[in-house]
């Protein structure tokens, strides 16, 4: 069972930035893709970024798009989500998440991604 952490949430004003990691407990057999998404308060959870871990493929939701950038260390098996000119609406919790079952290209790290396994939250808090 792969156990994933998330860490770096908290309280930061409008324009400023916060990085979240997500630390993987062990590696899965295999890691077809990674990815953040957020539950705003009062609103369903939505896809913020992924990538593709054969290549580092990324894609980001439009709202972040310029602003958020999705990287990972591989030696430390940790994802990260750099998070710059935060507005309030980005105020929501960030869970990560890891898809090790059978997949292929965009439907590994794209919006709509069925993942396996979960963090339990970091909570980003966005004052204006």
């Amino acid at each position: 069972q792969v156990q994933l952490v998330e860490s770096g949430g908290g309280l930061v004003q409008a324009g400023g930035s916060l990085r979240l990691s997500c630390s993987a407990s062990r590696r899965t057999s295999i890691t077809y893709g990674m990815g953040w998404l957020r539950q705003p308060p009062g609103k369903e959870r939505e896809f913020v970024a992924g990538m593709l871990w054969s290549d580092g493929r990324t894609d980001y939701a439009d709202s972040v798009k310029g602003r958020f950038t999705i990287s990972r260390d591989n030696v430390k098996n940790t994802l990260y989500l750099q998070m710059n000119s935060l507005k309030p609406e980005d105020t929501a919790v960030y869970y990560c998440a890891l898809k090790s079952s059978y997949c292929s290209g965009y439907g590994c790290y794209g919006f709509g991604v069925r993942y396996d396994y979960w963090g339990q939250g970091t909570q980003v808090t966005v004052s204006s």
